[in-house]
């Protein structure tokens, strides 16, 4: 059994920090779950292009309020009750009217080291 506190993560190497969101990566790859398991804060103001070409997300707003455009296509509301999934490697911009929080599931799962390349693209890797 698994049993973590937000606050086991915070300021440590698993306290993920950009500019414009804070992971707190609270299940990796080597917890041999099959999937990972994010508290994320995507910061007010702020814009982020991703693409998640190598992995699916599920994610579940719980605070906040702001957009999810995916490239080409539409423009969803965000806000808490709100659960969008990238299954099909959808690139997008992620806006944030005020902080949003959110709980973001991740297949495959992350290790822990990856960073958003030029494209917005999390590296596949493989250990």
């Amino acid at each position: 059994m698994i049993v973590k506190q937000l606050s086991d993560i915070l300021n440590t190497k698993d306290d993920v920090d950009t500019p414009t969101w804070n992971a707190r990566r609270l299940l990796l790859k080597q917890d041999n779950m099959g999937f990972s398991l994010h508290d994320t804060v995507i910061k007010e103001g702020t814009e982020t292009y991703i693409w998640y070409k190598n992995h699916v997300e599920a994610v579940y707003c719980i605070e906040g309020e702001g957009e999810i455009e995916v490239i080409g296509g539409e423009t969803y509301p965000l806000r808490p009750g709100t659960l969008y999934a990238l299954d099909g490697h959808e690139k997008h911009w992620l806006r944030a009217k005020k902080q949003l929080r959110m709980v973001c599931v991740f297949n495959p799962p992350l290790t822990g080291r990856e960073v958003h390349d030029e494209e917005g693209v999390y590296p596949l890797v493989v250990d």
